[in-house]
């Protein structure tokens, strides 16, 4: 009985290990910045600059030179880019 009881309180304790959190931030607003370099974008939103961090998943940023100075919608989830819409 012991042994089935910590065998399902070590299921239980692993599944949750693979949850992620899920909390996304969606900014939208126009390109000020892109830094190839240091894998970067800045978006002004509502007149504060928001830095955010590209990353070799993120979609839509392919062309990122030609979104410059454009509006856009950014999804990011705890400062990496998942993808931008321009």
């Amino acid at each position: 009985m012991k042994a089935l009881l910590g065998t399902l309180a070590l299921f239980a304790l692993a599944s949750t290990s693979f949850a992620g959190c899920g909390k996304t931030e969606t900014d939208e607003g126009k390109v000020t910045s892109v830094n190839a370099e240091k894998k970067t974008i800045t978006i002004s939103v509502k007149g504060k600059e928001v830095t955010r961090t590209l990353t070799p998943t993120s979609t839509g940023a392919d062309n990122l030179d030609a979104l410059k100075g454009k509006k856009v919608t950014v999804v990011s989830s705890h400062g990496k880019v998942q993808s931008i819409k321009g």
